[in-house]
């Protein structure tokens, strides 16, 4: 089950969700390799926790070694992990009057510059797919509200008289928030569906990595893929 809380953006933001609420995920604990290779061995498995963790530590690094391949590796029901890059805004492949290529590096183009470097930075893009899309997820999640916030809202109930829940509730576990706008506000790094439009490698090359769950391809210069999140 997935517990939600409630974030008030603050009344002086200037944005039209000034004083507006928005409901937020309440992160348990992070997972770490060694905490699912527990988890996994109480599955009535042959493999040992020692076994498992040790499985698992060699397919990371595996999945690094194929993603800075260029490789893209797709892991059935989980998500689709490859490279992506920000680019760097080229005027020209080559600059005669500086004697400058353009250069398929990375590094930040000086003020003037008509080429050189083609990208700024090289990161990580996990888009989920299988059992882990949107439309999979929304079968299956359970919601419920913090202890806290089913306490703030019975508080709203009880001391306004009019049932409404938006002049009592306090902000949020995490301290006020200062944007608006949906989504958790508070993730590590997460495998998630973020729909961002932005380029792969500044290319115009449509659709989906492993031709699951993307959103628009991968339109335009300097950001990442549709359909997927970046991981830093």
């Amino acid at each position: 089950m997935i517990e939600l809380y409630l974030s008030k953006v603050t009344e002086n933001s200037e944005t039209e969700q000034a004083g507006k609420m928005y409901a937020r995920v309440s992160y348990k604990q992070t997972m770490s390799v060694q905490d699912m290779a527990h988890h996994m061995a109480e599955h009535n498995t042959m493999f040992s926790e020692g076994s498992i963790t040790g499985i698992l530590i060699d397919f990371v690094k595996c999945v690094r070694e194929q993603v800075l391949m260029g490789n893209t590796v797709k892991i059935d029901n989980l998500a689709i992990f490859k490279a992506t890059v920000e680019a760097n805004a080229l005027e020209t492949l080559y600059d005669a009057e500086a004697d400058k290529a353009a250069s398929a590096t990375i590094g930040t183009l000086k003020d003037g510059d008509k080429t050189g470097a083609a990208v700024k930075t090289i990161k990580l893009l996990a888009q989920s797919t299988g059992d882990f899309t949107r439309d999979e997820l929304k079968k299956d999640v359970k919601l419920a509200w913090t202890d806290k916030t089913k306490a703030e809202i019975a508080a709203a109930k009880g001391g306004s008289g009019s049932g409404s829940e938006n002049d009592n509730v306090n902000n949020n576990d995490n301290g006020t928030t200062n944007g608006g706008g949906s989504g958790n506000d508070n993730t590590t790094n997460n495998t998630t569906n973020n729909d961002n439009n932005g380029g792969d490698n500044g290319g115009n090359s449509g659709g989906n990595a492993g031709g699951d769950n993307g959103g628009d391809g991968d339109n335009g210069g300097g950001g990442q893929d549709a359909g997927g999140a970046d991981v830093n």
